[in-house]
């Protein structure tokens, strides 16, 4: 038995959920979002409670129980409230501003990276700190994809840590040549 599976999906005020067919719509306040159900489950709406039941014990509607689920359950918080990733550009000269819908990176390269935005996701600066970028959506997977998009561009080093890390991320530190004190 799936434990996440069976765990029901409490839908938030203002989040409607219609389910037609394979199809399942869901509506929020800051948009609405849509997921084919594959065929190994289905799902019940009862009052303020989300259901996801699979049509049997094989190994593939086992897999997809928890993982339809656990689909359902970041797409009402989405439409609810959303969901933001921190980014933060560490390095001498390293900076991005926003141009329109592209985002303009410069990250040590001879080049100026331009990054363009996709529809659903809004990318903001912190008004201080302008390396401190956050990006905000209600579509989970997309907030996470553009992060690591970001962050792949220049990912930190470990002997003096520049580059483009998550916010709060930790970054292990390496000694270098000098350190080592051999011959």
């Amino acid at each position: 038995m799936s434990r996440i599976g069976n765990k029901p999906v409490a839908i938030p005020s203002g989040v409607s959920i219609e389910a037609k067919e394979s199809n399942v719509l869901v509506k929020g306040p800051k948009g609405e979002l849509q997921l084919v159900l594959l065929p190994e489950v289905s799902i019940t709406v009862e009052g303020s409670e989300l259901r996801v039941a699979r049509k049997d014990d094989s190994d593939t509607a086992r897999a997809r129980h928890g993982l339809t689920r656990m689909l359902l359950h970041n797409m009402a918080i989405g439409v609810s409230t959303g969901f933001e990733k921190s980014l933060e550009i560490i390095g001498v000269g390293y900076k991005a501003a926003i141009k329109g819908k592209t985002l303009v990176l410069n990250l040590g390269h001879s080049h100026p990276i331009d990054f363009t935005i996709p529809a659903g996701i809004d990318i903001t600066q912190d008004e201080k700190n302008k390396n401190l970028l956050f990006i905000r959506g209600i579509d989970k997977q997309l907030v996470g994809q553009v992060a690591a998009d970001i962050r792949s561009y220049r990912p930190p080093e470990p002997y003096k840590g520049k580059g483009v890390r998550y916010g709060g991320e930790k970054v292990r530190r390496k000694a270098g040549k000098a350190a080592s004190g051999g011959k």
